[in-house]
């Protein structure tokens, strides 16, 4: 972690992930894309997510989840700094000339050969299916659904473990704790995602807080009773409610918001643990 002389009351206590893995600033131009703001705002212009708005401009880096040359080896050209992601991406260059970004992952180095096979030798950041990968191993960037590309433990630091593999499915530890099968035709990627120190920053002002487009919240308890259910009171006081609420008066905490249609339940093995809270 990089840390700062205590300058200024922001600087005092600020830390940051080390750059030093970065070896390329200015990404690839045919790879960018222009992403417009919505600050939360839905196609009325009305909020349907707070908080949002303003923050540093960025432009989106078209980033390879999937698998679209399979067996041309890759070299690794450079690592990259991403705005729109906790991880790093690396610039590769396939045998036939082409180039992609990918999610690097933990201490890959520039001039790496990777490739991405059904079954191809076993090291890091060469991606293969999930039914072919030795049990215990941690992979990244998981697929749910074949060919659609991964969706799982893409963020910094984010791994899964594969715990054992019997016919069409592979039995996987999930980073939530979760245990769950996932098809055995699916592709993962070996290693863990890039800058595992991601959670140990901290920001140190709220300024940088609204670069990044996070805009100040403010607790229900300081608001009046008709602004919010937690309201009201003398004094300062806590919720004084059953279960905590939304400013809406919905539940707040413990509420199941996974989506019924987009997963099978036979295929989770154990839920994730309950917060006794």
């Amino acid at each position: 972690m990089q840390t700062y002389r205590p300058t200024t009351p922001g600087r005092r206590g600020m830390t940051r992930p080390d750059y030093t893995m970065i070896t390329k600033n200015t990404p690839e131009k045919r790879f960018l894309q222009v992403l417009s703001k919505k600050s939360g705002r839905n196609n009325q212009g009305k909020i349907t997510a707070r908080h949002h708005g303003g923050g540093a401009k960025r432009m989106y880096r078209i980033v390879e989840f999937g698998e679209s040359n399979r067996d041309i080896p890759a070299k690794v050209l450079a690592i990259e700094y991403d705005p729109n992601r906790s991880a790093r991406i690396a610039l590769i260059e396939y045998e036939n000339g082409e180039q992609a970004y990918i999610l690097a992952p933990e201490n890959l180095q520039v001039g790496s050969l990777i490739i991405c096979a059904e079954k191809p030798d076993f090291r890091v950041g060469n991606r293969m299916k999930i039914g072919n990968i030795l049990n215990g191993t941690f992979v990244y960037n998981i697929e749910l659904i074949p060919g659609k590309g991964g969706v799982i433990a893409r963020s910094a630091g984010s791994s899964a473990k594969v715990l054992a593999s019997e016919g069409k499915y592979t039995t996987v530890s999930m980073p939530s704790g979760e245990t769950r099968k996932i098809l055995s035709e699916c592709y993962a990627t070996i290693g863990l995602a890039s800058n595992s120190q991601h959670n140990l920053r901290v920001l140190g002002k709220a300024g940088r807080k609204r670069h990044m487009g996070r805009r100040p919240e403010v607790r229900g308890t300081a608001m009046n009773p008709k602004d919010h259910p937690h309201g009201g009171g003398e004094g300062r006081a806590p919720a004084g409610l059953k279960y905590r609420k939304t400013p809406w008066g919905k539940h707040a905490h413990g509420v199941r918001t996974r989506n019924k249609k987009k997963y099978s339940r036979n295929l989770i093995l154990q839920r994730r643990t309950k917060n006794k809270n």
